[in-house]
């Protein structure tokens, strides 16, 4: 039987977190770096067990974004993922659903990066495509990332946004969307 337990970084046990990592580096098959992980801490995890296996992981960061002259506080969704043999059972969508009541209820807007595989699902959820220039505010200055481009989606529900206009992260190490 699985359960859904949603928690605070600082709530979750250090087996839970090691558990959550070690899924994210299975279900993205080596390619999740350690500034991946701190991105996924730091806000609320939606974790999927069933018995003592992890087999569910995604979470939700506060971060800034710059859009038409204003900074608005965003939930950020991270590291999402579902270990391979339990997909297509409804568990991305619960832990989706928990996330969505976290942003609507505490952020502006909601946003993430989503790969081309994944954009259905978000798109079938409400997120829309930021179809505008992306770009990230670096300790240099406002730096355009075109490659971010076409994967960047928002749950927008607090405000209304011009999704063909230019949006800008706040800066991180690592990949910055």
């Amino acid at each position: 039987m699985t359960q859904l337990r949603v928690a605070h970084t600082a709530d979750l046990d250090r087996a839970s977190l090691d558990a959550a990592r070690a899924l994210l580096v299975d279900v993205f098959e080596g390619d999740l770096s350690d500034h991946d992980w701190e991105h996924a801490l730091g806000g609320v995890h939606a974790l999927v067990w069933d018995g003592d296996a992890l087999i569910g992981h995604a979470s939700v960061v506060q971060r800034r974004l710059l859009h038409g002259g204003r900074a608005l506080r965003a939930g950020y969704v991270e590291g999402v993922g579902v270990r391979a043999d339990q997909r297509r059972r409804g568990h991305a969508s619960a832990m989706m659903q928990a996330l969505e009541r976290v942003v609507r209820g505490a952020y502006e807007l909601g946003a993430l990066g989503a790969t081309e595989e994944a954009a259905k699902f978000y798109a079938a959820r409400g997120w829309r495509l930021w179809r505008g220039p992306s770009a990230a505010l670096t300790p240099t200055g406002i730096e355009r990332t075109p490659q971010e481009d076409g994967c960047i989606h928002v749950l927008p529900h607090a405000l209304s946004l011009d999704l063909s206009g230019e949006l800008c992260c706040d800066w991180r190490d690592g990949d910055v969307w």
